[in-house]
């Protein structure tokens, strides 16, 4: 196995018992997620994802949800202090959006790409500084984890069987090592971990 060089690349998702990113009723279907994300513990994971990223990589409906929804959250004074604070970073970092309809960034430090993950994601671990943070987008988690370059994994397991909808991990990625190095149970049954990747 090869050293990691340059940035690190950090992963997050949230995942029911049976492996799934939503629900049987199609990518808008995050039902069975709702009764635990504001838990103490998803708050706690949601600030530990965005603490050492300098760059967040999205897909283009993610990024349209996302920045439809977090801005309002930076500017309200009521808000949970956690999610003030990575809806504020997410505001203010860098983006790179991965989108073939986009033409142009609609949002502010952003820009759009129509290239493989994998290939901007080498370009971005090869200048500048911090974690790069693939923001809960399976269709960017999949190449990369196919491509062996993702270091970490943040997860948080929700206690629900969603009996269908999409699932991260599809035959055929390399056989790969991690190592859990977070590990906090929530009082609903929420598990938030974290995971490194062993080289």
């Amino acid at each position: 196995m090869t050293e990691r060089t340059g940035r690190r690349v950090t992963a997050n998702l949230s995942l029911s018992l049976d492996g799934r990113y939503h629900g049987p009723a199609g990518p808008g279907d995050f039902s069975m997620f709702a009764p635990y994300v504001t838990s103490e513990v998803a708050r706690g994971q949601l600030t530990r994802i965005w603490e050492g990223a300098t760059t967040a990589l999205l897909g283009r409906v993610n990024a349209e949800g996302f920045l439809g929804y977090w801005p309002a959250v930076a500017a309200d004074e009521h808000a949970d202090p956690r999610d003030r604070g990575y809806a504020k970073w997410l505001v203010d970092t860098e983006k790179v959006v991965f989108s073939t309809t986009l033409s142009e960034a609609p949002w502010e430090r952003t820009r759009v790409v129509n290239a493989p993950a994998a290939d901007v994601v080498a370009e971005l671990k090869a200048s500048g500084e911090g974690d790069i943070l693939v923001n809960s987008c399976p269709s960017l988690i999949k190449p990369l984890l196919g491509a062996d370059l993702i270091d970490r994994l943040y997860f948080m397991i929700f206690p629900e069987i969603a009996g269908g909808g999409g699932r991260l991990f599809d035959d055929g990625l390399p056989a790969t090592k991690w190592q859990l190095t977070h590990q906090e149970t929530g009082e609903l049954g929420e598990l938030a971990m974290v995971y490194d990747r062993v080289r």
